[in-house]
């Protein structure tokens, strides 16, 4: 996407199908685009605390696989954003479609007995993924893989709107901001891939540090992207304990990032 005018560092030629608008090996020799790298930091540091925090509750596996997914996602991105070669995009891309599959899973069905297991909905999500990646694996074409992930996702906004809109309209605001963050993230995504050559002029002409922040849009989606996620899992959660009857509290984290606390018990 982005001019093949960059430099090369420590991982050699860039071997990925894609490159993104951020000049490469500028701030550091060993990390390809350093702001697209250190922007995932959001997707793998609280989603680890939300594991930990989701498994000290004793909620359902489902959910703690949500937050580790995110992690994963988080991690691939990192590694892929740091050596931008092709390996790496796979193990950026392909667990995006993987968490998604969970995250589909667990809102799907949040409105079951505890403990029970749909196996059809597992093998359906199971062969939607494995024909995802044998497909992209055969077919290298980005445009499929942002379809395929489009289409998770796209069944994620329907499901949660229905469920604020018809069964527990108090969580709207958690659900609209989510979305809204996410939609964000994508909005900077697309203007970052669009208008490239004039973002990397802007950020020649700013200081350095007023560039990063006003031109790094696909750092922001990284940023945006993470934090929209991970308050969908957050809302996946309290509308599970929610039906459960348990008694979800939000919390924040040294006063600022959300953490959602499940008491044991069940309210009478």
């Amino acid at each position: 996407m982005a001019p093949s005018v960059d430099r090369h560092g420590y991982w050699g030629r860039p071997t990925s199908t894609l490159d993104w608008c951020e000049e490469n090996y500028v701030v550091s020799y060993y990390i390809a685009e350093f702001w697209n790298t250190v922007s995932n930091l959001i997707m793998i540091i609280p989603p680890i605390f939300g594991a930990i925090q989701t498994f000290r509750d004793g909620l359902e596996f489902r959910y703690i696989g949500s937050f580790i997914g995110l992690a994963a996602v988080g991690v691939g991105s990192w590694c892929f954003h740091m050596t931008l070669l092709y390996e790496m995009q796979l193990l950026d891309e392909l667990p995006m479609i993987y968490s998604t599959c969970v995250f589909v899973y667990c809102l799907y069905e949040c409105f079951k007995q505890e403990k029970t297991i749909s196996f059809f909905l597992i093998a359906l999500l199971l062969f939607f993924s494995i024909s995802v990646t044998v497909v992209y694996l055969q077919w290298k074409e980005p445009v499929f893989h942002q379809v395929m992930y489009g289409a998770l996702v796209a069944c994620l906004v329907i499901r949660s709107i229905f469920i604020v809109t018809w069964v527990y309209p108090w969580l709207k605001p958690l659900c609209y901001t989510s979305l809204g963050i996410f939609m964000l993230g994508f909005l900077l995504w697309n203007i970052d891939n669009i208008f490239c050559n004039s973002l990397r002029a802007g950020r020649e002409a700013l200081p350095s540090g007023v560039g990063v922040v006003l031109t790094q849009f696909h750092a922001w989606w990284h940023i945006f992207t993470g934090l929209g996620s991970y308050l969908h899992i957050l809302l996946s959660l309290q509308i599970r304990a929610t039906y459960l009857k348990y008694r979800p509290k939000v919390k924040f984290m040294c006063g600022v990032w959300p953490t959602l606390h499940v008491e044991p018990q069940k309210s009478s």
